[in-house]
């Protein structure tokens, strides 16, 4: 879906980003920093909430099975009997 920049303002701001950044229009433009801001506001989640879905994820998990043998399962796949 077209997005359409009725707002002079905001087109020069466009016009004026995509000079700055080299960028090959202002769709460009839009795009990279729309991107950027996206990230900077992922970033700013704090680490603490961040860390809570990982670690309800490693909880789903369950923990590791302790009879498994990683080096017989290594020799195993690399035919190294």
């Amino acid at each position: 879906m077209p997005l359409y920049i009725r707002d002079d303002g905001v087109a020069a701001l466009a016009e004026e980003l995509a000079k700055l950044t080299n960028a090959p229009s202002k769709t460009e433009a839009v795009r990279s920093a729309l991107r950027h801001e996206i990230e900077r506001r992922r970033r700013s989640v704090p680490l603490a909430e961040r860390l809570a879905g990982l670690q309800e994820r490693a909880t789903r998990l369950g923990l590791p099975n302790p009879d498994f043998d990683m080096k017989r399962f290594s020799d195993d796949m690399w035919d190294d009997a």
